[in-house]
This record gives C-alpha cells, structure tokens and sequence, in this order.
C-alpha cells in the first residue's frame, strides 16, 4: 500500500509539469486535447522577445547576488553553529531559520510594509535581492551545517599546531574539504531565488524578473504556449542545477568518509 500511495502522490504532483513540454511542443494556441501538430516556433519567439530577455537578465542577477551573499552569510552563520557554544545559540539559530516554516505571502506583505513605510525605500532589484537573501540563508545554512559536522575537528587542530593562523587553516584546509556544501549551497539558492515569484512580486519595481514577466503573459491567451516554451527550458535548467547540487553534496560526504542518509533527490 505504501509502494502505491507514494507512486500516486508522484504522479499527482509531476503529472501537471509534465504536461509542459507537451503542449510547449503544440501548434495550437489552445491548451486542450487533441494536440493540433508539433512545431517548435513557440521556442523561437522567446529569442526575440526583448522583454523577455530583460526580465531573464534581471533574473539571474538578482539570483547569482542572492546566492552569494547567502552562502556567505551561511558559512558564518554554519560554522558558528558547528564549531562554538554561546548563549542562546538555540534561539538565535531557530529565529535565523523562520523563513522555512512562514507562509512567503506573510513575508512579502511584511518585508513590503517594512520598506516602503519604514525605510522609505524606493523598490528595485536591491529591495528583491535582500528578501531572497533572507530565505535563501536558511537553505544554505542547512546543507553547510552537513558540511562542517563530517568535517573532523582535529585536522584543524592539527594545522594550528603546525603554526598556521586560524584564517590560514579556514583558507588552506577547511575550505577545500567543504567546497562541495558550498556549491551546493551555491545552486540550491540560485534556483530557489531564479524561481521565486511571491516575494518579488510584491518587491519588484519597474524592472519585473522572469517568474512576474511570466505572470503578466498569463494575460494574454495567445502568449499561453510561449509561456509554456518557457517553462519547459526553467523546469530542464532548475531539474539540471539540482542534479548538480546533489552530486556536489554527495561528492563531499564521499570525501569526509560519511554515510549518505537522504539528500534533494
């Protein structure tokens, strides 16, 4: 029974992203059966779409600053947690973490109200890039806590002792054997920031990313399967990046001698 409930909860939950390249690949503008031919103009368009080409470059500008400045944040914040005892680390560590359990709508309106009432702000790219990081960070946190509990303390020990300064031992041996989590962190935050669309919604300006331009085209029926073509190219990208990621992070367990226990995929 349990083989069957989890291949039925799959089929459930991928059956409708399925359907993309099906009807991205459709002649017809109507998204219904029967298909009316294969064609692959509906790809075409998308090189010709400067608007488009806009909001991608927004996209992943705002996504490759989100996932650096994360995975930054995400080391200290790993390393901290791993390596040091201070009071109310517990605390610190679970509000760090929120953003996972919060409804995104609750963070948009809040993060909004924060910026435009109390800051003043005007809203950009910036004001997105800051939301992302803000959940971004416990993602990359996640995976890096993995990252430095497989890493045995005393090779570090072992380096002071040798004579080498402590930001010498993070740089030369530390960071090496957890570069692995740092890709991974790296990509895991990329495709979360490229495919959000809630937050940069309601923090967006007049320079809309991919997943708000795509949100506009629903509009208008004729543009359906471009968005499809669309979606088709971000489902194979975002599947892609996960795959990485996830080799990456078993890649580094393999090294540190720790037995995989689950992961992305």
């Amino acid at each position: 029974m349990l083989r069957g409930y989890t291949i039925a909860f799959l089929i459930f939950l991928y059956a409708p992203i399925l359907l993309l390249p099906v009807f991205a690949f459709n002649d017809g503008t109507v998204i219904a059966f029967p298909l009316d031919g294969f064609t692959t103009k509906w790809f075409a368009q998308l090189w010709t779409n400067t608007e488009l080409h806009g909001a991608l470059g927004n996209s992943l500008f705002v996504a490759s600053v989100s996932a650096v400045l994360s995975v930054l944040l995400g080391l200290a914040a790993a390393r901290a947690n791993i390596r040091y005892r201070f009071p109310a680390k517990a605390a610190a560590m679970g509000l760090i973490m929120v953003p996972l359990v919060l409804p995104e709508i609750i963070v948009a309106t809040s993060l909004l109200v924060v910026v435009v009432r109390l800051l003043d702000w005007d809203l950009s790219l910036w004001t997105v890039v800051a939301a992302h990081v803000l959940i971004c960070t416990p993602f990359a946190i996640a995976i890096l806590n993995a990252s430095f509990q497989s890493l045995d303390p005393a090779l570090e020990e072992a380096a002071i002792d040798l004579g080498y300064t402590r930001p010498e031992t993070f740089r030369l041996i530390t960071l090496p054997l957890i570069m692995p989590g740092i890709v991974a962190a790296l990509l895991i935050s990329f495709t979360i920031s490229l495919d959000e669309f809630i937050i940069a919604f309601f923090l967006t300006g007049a320079e809309p990313t991919l997943p708000v331009y795509i949100w506009s085209l629903l509009r208008f029926p004729r543009q359906i399967p471009v968005v499809m073509a669309l979606g088709t190219i971000l489902m194979a990208v975002s599947i892609l990046i996960l795959i990485l990621a996830e080799l990456s992070r078993r890649r580094g367990l393999r090294r540190a001698g720790v037995k995989d226990g689950g992961g992305f995929l």
